[in-house]
């Protein structure tokens, strides 16, 4: 599963909106529909941040595993 994917995943178990994930990360809405539609990859920082947000691993997050 790549990043995009993995990340649309999270949020909507969450039952979170994109706006509502941006701002609890700190970034801008339309920054969230860009990596989900696949246009801009995240920085290194970013992908520790959704991790952490996430409560999962950078590992999972970018598709590299499933658990």
């Amino acid at each position: 599963m790549k990043f995009s994917a993995r990340l649309k995943e999270l949020r909507t178990e969450k039952n979170l909106s994109q706006r509502q994930l941006a701002e609890a990360i700190g970034v801008r809405q339309p920054t969230i529909a860009r990596w989900e539609a696949g246009f801009f990859e995240p920085s290194a920082s970013d992908v520790v941040m959704l991790a952490k947000f996430f409560g999962v691993t950078t590992d999972y997050i970018l598709g590299l595993n499933d658990f």
